[in-house]
């Protein structure tokens, strides 16, 4: 959890506003993660989202504002370039490499890596995610999607992210696996990932999370810690089924 001390600011969001030709999809938004949290967006379906983790990974732009990563201003800084500083990004859909194995998967997400290093990495990746190990030789396009979301988060890790974005890491699956990928998301996190979880199933997200923002069409409309708004009527009312 974040005290007062900016150094802490890993990642700062300032006044960013994007658009799609004409339409306005994110209006004004502001937030900050510490280091060493679980920060998580909650919203409606077309709130604005998955907008805002392609803005900060530079897959789009703000207008207005700027993006601060880990002190450096990244607001016109090209993707693979993000991802060098330590900010990975795990897309909605999943969008492994479905031609190719479990193993070159998570090669190709050690591209900013020394070579030397990775035979460790993959040692310790599979232990966080036996599954993969198991699958290892096995093209991704045919693993199940709880497997397919396992595979995206662990090509992420291969990169060595000082923040890990999560864009929909349940959507798709069943209740189990929701529980599964939750669980890994929790190991990451003690571990000492920083995590920026964007996530439909607003109850699982605010039970891990430290502090969340509420996302109304494009703009931040509440904030607080994830139980102050697990208990917040409005929250409940719209998010939780309460």
């Amino acid at each position: 959890m974040r005290g007062g001390n900016e150094m802490n600011t890993i990642l700062k969001v300032d006044n960013i506003n994007v658009y799609y030709g004409a339409i306005h999809a994110i209006q004004g938004v502001s937030f900050d993660v510490g280091e060493g949290e679980i920060v998580t967006l909650i919203g409606a379906n077309g709130a604005g989202k998955s907008t805002i983790l392609q803005t900060v990974s530079g897959l789009l732009r703000s207008k207005t504002g700027s993006i601060t990563f880990d002190n450096k201003n990244i607001s016109n800084i090209a993707p693979h370039k993000v991802v060098q500083m330590g900010l990975a990004h795990v897309p909605e859909g999943r969008r492994i490499f479905q031609q190719m194995t479990v193993l070159e998967n998570l090669e190709m997400g050690a591209f900013t890596q020394p070579k030397a290093g990775i035979e460790k990495d993959l040692d310790m990746l599979f232990t966080q995610f036996p599954r993969l190990k198991e699958r290892v030789k096995q093209i991704a396009g045919t693993l199940s999607g709880g497997e397919q979301q396992m595979l995206a988060m662990g090509r992420a890790l291969m990169s060595h992210p000082k923040l890990l974005m999560l864009d929909e890491p349940s959507m798709g699956l069943a209740p189990i696996l929701v529980e599964q990928i939750f669980d890994i998301i929790k190991s990451l996190h003690a571990a000492g990932t920083t995590i920026l979880l964007v996530e439909q199933n607003a109850q699982m997200a605010l039970s891990i999370a430290d502090r969340a923002y509420v996302l109304e069409t494009g703009e931040v409309t509440l904030t607080g810690t994830g139980e102050e708004l697990k208990k917040s009527d409005s929250v409940r009312r719209a998010y939780l089924g309460g």
